[in-house]
């Protein structure tokens, strides 16, 4: 029972980061586009609207490189290997 609610937990932490990348992505082409209409409108001769969408895409990127790509790599298999292997190093160092 311990594993199933464990297994639980680990898998609604990944439903919860999942959903916070794509409301960071909705609430990203919301204000980018609230931001190029304000620029079309207010200052149609100057194009700055892009400056905000690239730094912010830059940000972006990243949130989806750690929710997706790399989110993988430190899991509990992970983990638990590691722990394992440290405490081997601490009996064998004394």
């Amino acid at each position: 029972m311990a594993d199933e609610n464990e297994k639980y937990a680990r898998a609604k932490k990944r439903v919860d980061e999942i959903r916070g990348f794509y409301t960071h992505a909705i609430v990203y082409v919301c204000v980018n586009l609230v931001l190029f209409l304000i620029n079309l409108f207010r200052s149609p001769g100057g194009w700055w609207f892009y400056w905000p969408l690239l730094g912010w895409g830059i940000g972006l990127f990243f949130h989806a490189m750690g929710t997706f790509v790399f989110n993988k790599f430190p899991g509990k298999k992970w983990e638990d290997k590691k722990i394992e292997e440290l405490m081997k190093d601490m009996d064998k160092k004394g």
